[in-house]
């Protein structure tokens, strides 16, 4: 089996639908850490619920490879073969990387190559696009533009808010995201 990281900022409800899958048996992998670059996020909270080991990263006052380093020297203790990106608010840099090239991947609440960045779902309901969606990608060096590996869009309906189109697209992420992490982790 598989060692998967978790990486997130906040609520954690990503990490909650994979963990979900992880100890239903749907994906035979390992949850073996949550990392979190606030000690105070809600997914801390959900990880201890569930056993997962927690890290939280310590970048304050820090250059990214400062504190990069350390947490790639963690993954590697524990194995790790895949890091997934759920709600996790950093850029990755250069430390991170190298050392997990083709093997991270991220959730965006958009259809990329459109909407990227921190805002994708206001950004795609101010412009007034008619199908909204979900990607979910490998991470580089870039700005959410790594190589696409799975996407699922829905039509707007006329007169929806934009909290609703985000509670849709948030089911999405909920299954797409688990399924996605279902299929890397069955793979060679």
């Amino acid at each position: 089996m598989k060692n998967i990281a978790i990486f997130a900022s906040g609520s954690g409800t990503n990490y909650e639908a994979i963990i979900n899958e992880v100890e239903k048996g749907n994906i035979k992998a390992n949850v073996v850490l949550m990392a979190c670059d606030h000690a105070d996020a809600y997914v801390c909270t959900r990880a201890k619920n569930h056993g997962t080991p927690i890290y939280i990263i310590d970048y304050k006052g820090k250059k990214k490879e400062e504190y990069e380093a350390p947490l790639v020297a963690k993954l590697k203790e524990l194995n790790v073969d895949l890091v997934v990106l759920a709600g996790y608010m950093r850029i990755c840099g250069k430390t991170l990387l190298d050392a997990y090239e083709g093997r991270i991947i991220n959730i965006h609440p958009a259809l990329l190559p459109s909407f990227k960045g921190a805002h994708g779902i206001a950004d795609a309901f101010n412009y007034g696009v008619k199908v909204f969606g979900v990607t979910v990608h490998y991470v580089d060096a870039g700005m959410d533009s790594g190589k696409i590996i799975d996407q699922r869009a829905f039509h707007y309906t006329e007169g929806e808010t934009v909290d609703q189109v985000e509670e849709r697209i948030h089911a999405i992420e909920h299954e797409l995201y688990p399924a996605v992490v279902k299929k890397l982790t069955e793979e060679n």
